[in-house]
């Protein structure tokens, strides 16, 4: 099989990305993160069908509804704080963008915690109905979670090292998209 003809150097930043005529590699890195999304979003929708199957929209009587509501407040003010770092690398601030995802981080880790709590004090079996749901839905988001941890964990690393300059951001921009998917 015989290599693809090239029509100019391969852009920095995309390992082993080939450049082809009318293709532009971030536009193609764009349409992939946007297809995974929505892959996952596909994913979620038939975990939470299941759910509605199994279960219906009964739920038991101790389900830690604060709990899951406090979680719910600290991925959104992850999601913020991701955005800020995004702002702030556009300001030509790589240390304060480097700061405002590591709190990104840090409250991503902080709901895994939470998910961790929520099993462990979790009054029903997850061979019930619901729980089979329950645990099914929340391990498919905290794994979610964990991944996206991992992408902005490697994205800060790169981030200081000098990495994601000028208009070259969309490793990092994609990372916050998928964040806060």
């Amino acid at each position: 099989m015989n290599a693809p003809e090239t029509t100019g150097p391969v852009p920095s930043g995309h390992a082993g990305a080939v450049a082809h005529e009318g293709h532009d590699p971030a536009e193609v890195s764009r349409c992939g993160l946007l297809l995974f999304i929505f892959s996952e979003a596909f994913l979620f929708a038939a975990f939470i069908s299941a759910r509605l199957y199994l279960a219906g929209l009964a739920k038991p009587e101790h389900v830690n509804l604060a709990l899951g509501g406090v979680m719910t407040a600290i991925l959104v003010a992850s999601s913020v704080l991701s955005y800020r770092g995004l702002a702030a690398l556009g300001r030509g601030d790589r240390r304060a963008a480097a700061r405002w995802l590591v709190g990104t981080v840090l409250l991503g880790l902080v709901f895994v915690a939470g998910v961790a709590i929520e099993w462990s004090t979790a009054e029903f079996s997850i061979t019930s109905a619901y729980g089979s749901a329950f645990f099914s839905i929340t391990g498919l988001h905290a794994t979610h979670v964990i991944a996206g941890l991992v992408a902005l964990s490697l994205a800060i690393r790169l981030l200081r090292r000098g990495h994601f300059a000028g208009a070259s951001t969309w490793g990092l921009r994609g990372c916050v998209i998928y964040w806060t998917f």
